[in-house]
């Protein structure tokens, strides 16, 4: 029996070994998955002897078989007996760094890596040192893609001899003929750099760096950019005038856009690396260079460092070098004609307040806001409004509203309504900067505005507006200034602004408090209840239920429910829905009659409301309900609470 159990037990792990094999691509992906599995119930001499190799000589499979199987290799060394048998997960990914497809030599790489460091010494020269030969050497430019990656992790712990080869076989994967191997060395040569010697770095990096940033094919020379920043870094400033500035001159002026891009892309990391000096002699009029490129896409790169660049000049000329060098070719970008490059400096140019100061920003940077303000691109807009605050702690709220808030006051109106809805989103902050009297003044009617607007999402933003609005002026001013508008708006003849002054009144009574829910708000939403349109009446049901918590028992009794009751034996079965759900709350406690023996359950309302759709589907709700009930001889209440019975998660 003890036997039987035992093979019963690994009977799944049968299953999954035999479903290595099958033909079906699922059935092997799910048993690669669980490759661990089967690892440990073979044992770690099992799988070093069996499995490894079977899986070394069945390498031939789909691409996202082999995916998964280079991922469960990187965590397989406790797998195979721990450090000591981890070059035993060698040869089956050094044959998956070697197939076709990008993807899966890239997961074979980082498994490589990722089981180099736990090597020892001895064993990396031994085993995994001539594996990063073989990939360098291999016939097939997959293999020498793939070994690019691979020197920079076993380099520092090799002897002289080995790193001497290493770096020979670097240089020669530089130099290939195949641009795709040149690619992939040139992304990794800001990689190497970092663990080779500072002298290997000159004498070497230095030269292959330059002929990379020299090549024929533009995605090497990009990527040789890249490396540029890692470089810089790890040189003294004394040579970087001789052995990088050249090289960096000669790409930020590249006949490639692509190029072009990419140093501008770079840029503040460059100037970060190069220091102040390179920075004024070099790197300023490259950028200016760049902020006036041919080529939008460099233009929009480069607008988008502008606040960075800015921040990291010298501080004892950063205003001149900005004033006389910068801000001229931001004036030009304002206007410029792509408006991706517009939308790029907008997302920044405000943070150029901070640094200029006041008087600059008054005098050379408010009429830009105000341009951008204005721009016909919706995005350049959002940008500016959404960045305001920077100006706001520079030049003052009194300063910022007497230029900018005609402007977004005109917003406010626009034709876009993803643009109102952002002015919408940032009102809250701006009413608590400029203070209650302001506010009062010159945006209260806006805001009353937002809330009849023919968009519904302008229309909810508005309402969380005003809460936000009365959290932060407090509920007596919402008593004496927007409570009554938003009362006055129950006589609306459209019934989408009565149905606004509903949700208001959710958002606003516990804001408010109960005095003032119970003395303006509740006379009005119970006047509602006799509205012509189901809408609005449901939609009172829904609303006495949500103020319910604000009110108290005696009002709960003597107003509420009578209303409820009355709206439970509405015509329309939406109405009667919704009412019997408020009934229902824990707030009200009515009884069912005697003779229905279904269960009650209590159904809380949860969304502030019903879509089109929704609508639609209760009403086929309840007519389904009214045929059983027909069907079933129930009295007419039992329908409704067998409803509400079926209706429930338990049931």
């Amino acid at each position: 029996m003890a036997g039987a159990d035992g093979d019963d037990s690994l009977y799944p792990i049968a299953v999954l070994i035999d479903e290595l094999r099958n033909e079906d691509v699922q059935l092997r992906l799910n048993s690669i998955k669980k490759l661990s599995t089967i690892a440990l119930a073979l044992g770690v001499e099992r799988t070093r002897t069996e499995l490894l190799p079977f899986l070394t000589d069945t390498i031939y499979d789909e691409d996202e078989v082999l995916l998964a199987l280079a991922e469960q290799l990187g965590n397989f060394t406790m797998l195979v007996g721990g450090p000591e048998y981890v070059h035993c997960l060698l040869p089956p990914l050094e044959s998956l760094a070697t197939v076709e497809e990008t993807v899966v030599r890239d997961k074979a790489v980082e498994s490589l890596r990722k089981i180099s460091q736990e090597h020892s010494p001895v064993d990396l020269e031994v085993h995994f040192e001539p594996l990063v030969k073989r990939l360098a050497s291999g016939d097939w430019f997959t293999s020498r893609t793939s070994a690019c990656g691979l020197f920079s992790v076993c380099y520092p712990r090799v002897s002289s001899t080995v790193k001497a080869e290493i770096r020979q076989h670097f240089r020669t994967l530089c130099s290939d003929d195949t641009p795709m191997v040149r690619r992939a060395a040139a992304s990794k040569l800001g990689e190497f750099a970092k663990v080779l010697e500072l002298d290997y770095v000159k004498s070497d990096i230095i030269s292959l760096f330059t002929a990379l940033a020299s090549d024929e094919q533009d995605s090497v020379r990009l990527l040789a950019v890249e490396a540029c920043v890692s470089i810089a870094t790890l040189l003294p400033q004394e040579d970087l005038e001789t052995l990088v500035m050249p090289t960096l001159r000669q790409a930020a002026e590249d006949k490639s856009w692509r190029v072009r891009y990419m140093v501008a892309d770079k840029f503040s990391e460059l100037q970060k690396a190069v220091g102040p000096e390179i920075t004024k002699n070099d790197l300023v009029p490259a950028f200016q260079n760049l902020l006036k490129d041919c080529e939008a896409e460099v233009r929009a790169a480069a607008a988008n460092k502008v606040k960075e660049f800015c921040e990291n000049l010298p501080e004892d000329s950063r205003e001149q070098i900005i004033m006389t060098h910068i801000l001229p070719c931001v004036k030009e970008l304002v206007s410029d004609t792509n408006q991706h490059v517009k939308s790029a400096l907008a997302s920044v140019i405000m943070g150029l307040s901070t640094i200029l100061g006041k008087d600059n920003t008054i005098e050379h940077l408010l009429p830009l806001f105000l341009a951008q303000l204005k721009d016909e691109c919706p995005e350049v807009r959002l940008n500016i409004i959404s960045n305001l605050d920077c100006v706001n702690e520079v030049i003052g709220i009194r300063q910022l509203s007497q230029s900018l808030l005609p402007a977004i006051v005109e917003l406010a109106e626009d034709a876009k309504w993803r643009v109102r809805l952002a002015i919408i989103e940032y009102m809250p902050l701006l009413a608590g900067q400029l203070g209650v009297e302001f506010f009062d003044e010159k945006l209260n009617t806006l805001c009353m505005a937002w809330l009849i607007d023919h968009v519904y999402a302008i229309r909810e933003a508005a309402t969380c507006n005003l809460m936000k609005l009365v959290e932060k002026f407090g509920a007596e001013w919402a008593q004496n200034t927007i409570v009554p508008k938003v009362l006055g708006m129950a006589n609306d003849p459209n019934y989408l602004h009565r149905m606004t002054t509903l949700f208001c009144i959710n958002a606003l009574s516990e804001a408010c408090g109960q005095d003032i829910t119970t003395k303006q708000m509740l006379p009005v939403v119970l006047k509602m209840s006799n509205d012509q349109v189901a809408n609005v009446r449901f939609n009172v049901a829904k609303s006495l239920q949500k103020i319910g918590p604000v009110l108290d028992s005696n009002a709960l009794q003597t107003e509420v429910k009578p209303v409820l009751e009355k709206l439970a034996t509405d015509t329309d079965m939406d109405v009667k829905y919704f009412a019997q759900e408020a009934i229902s709350g824990k707030h009200f406690c009515l009884p069912l009659h005697s003779h229905c023996s279904v269960p009650r359950v209590y159904v809380h309302y949860l969304a502030p409301r019903v879509t089109l759709a929704q609508t639609l589907s209760i009403r086929w709700f309840n007519k389904l309900f009214n045929l059983l009930s027909f069907l079933l001889n129930l009295p007419s209440d039992c329908s409704l609470s067998l409803r509400h019975w079926c209706g429930s998660p338990e049931k």
